[in-house]
């Protein structure tokens, strides 16, 4: 996995594993990778991915079993809907925003490359230059 200097590892690994979740690869109630096994998954040190799972516990996204595992909570995927989203619009829409003023640009315009992006099929979204 490829870090970003601008964000915390473990909070990055954090996405990636609430990304699984919301695309179902992991089910909720579904043992998720020891934390040494996703250690060398990640290729970072045990203790950052302990941080990790610490975190995703404290936001009650997974569970740990003792002597079991971690498992993905039973109510997962609207906890971690939940999280990302305040932390979008905490963090990212406002970045957005001022993106859209520097660049004159019109959220019309950006409602219809949101349209085209949800209708492209199968490809990568590659908006029409206008």
């Amino acid at each position: 996995m490829q870090f970003k200097e601008k964000k915390a590892i473990y909070i990055q690994i954090a996405d990636r594993i609430t990304d699984n979740i919301l695309s179902k690869r992991w089910k909720e109630e579904e043992r998720i990778p020891s934390v040494r096994e996703m250690a060398v998954d990640m290729e970072v040190n045990p203790n950052t991915i302990a941080r990790t799972y610490g975190y995703l516990q404290d936001k009650q996204i997974i569970n740990n079993k003792r002597g079991i595992g971690y498992f993905v909570a039973s109510n997962a995927i609207d906890l971690t809907i939940d999280t990302k989203r305040q932390d979008f619009i905490k963090n990212e829409l406002p970045l957005f925003f001022k993106s859209l003023d520097l660049l004159g640009m019109e959220l019309g315009a950006i409602e219809t490359l949101y349209k085209e992006y949800r209708n492209a099929a199968g490809g990568d979204f590659v908006p029409d230059r206008q």
